[in-house]
């Protein structure tokens, strides 16, 4: 199995410190191969004969913990899974600003109370729109200016970590086999 794993809030205003060289070394020292970092903001893409999802994600937040000292979520997602949430982007057209729209990973799906807790009207000109285990959001004039901050992917009460639509494209590109 190829699986794109993504760390939550790390390398993000100084805080959770992960060098991508020692973040490879901790998914290799699993067992992974063919190990790649993208980007500093936690990315990598591993192969690996897990087959359970929640115990590699497991796995490695253990590791990271134990190796590196971070504490941190790890949400891990397969070839297919990218290339559904790419497929279901509720945002017609094409995405002229990569950089304004983001896809909120989520380790499960928010319940239905938690799920009332974000009213998408209350961020406009951001738009939010969610989806199977992630959270789609057009930045109307960028994040840094946006009310859709890291504390309201937390009333979910789900694990969550963002990505921007130009790092969801190519974590998919580098997780299709062959």
């Amino acid at each position: 199995m190829i699986y794109a794993v993504l760390l939550r809030g790390v390398n993000v205003g100084g805080i959770r410190k992960v060098a991508m060289p020692d973040m490879r070394r901790v998914l290799e020292s699993l067992g992974h191969t063919d190990v790649a970092t993208y980007l500093q903001s936690g990315n990598a893409i591993v192969t690996t004969d897990e087959s359970d999802p929640g115990s590699l994600e497991r796995r490695i937040e253990k590791a990271l913990q134990t190796d590196l000292g971070v504490d941190t979520h790890v949400l891990v997602r397969t070839h297919d899974e990218l290339s559904a949430v790419i497929e279901a982007n509720p945002f017609p057209g094409p995405v002229a600003e990569p950089k304004f729209q983001h896809v909120v990973f989520l380790a499960s799906e928010p319940t239905a109370e938690a799920r009332k807790k974000i009213d998408p009207g209350a961020f406009a000109p951001d738009e939010v729109r969610f989806g199977d285990r992630a959270i789609y959001v057009r930045y109307a004039n960028g994040q840094g200016r946006s009310k859709l901050t890291p504390s309201v992917w937390e009333r979910l009460k789900v694990a969550a970590t963002a990505r921007n639509w130009n790092t969801v494209l190519e974590l998919a590109r580098r997780t299709a086999e062959g």
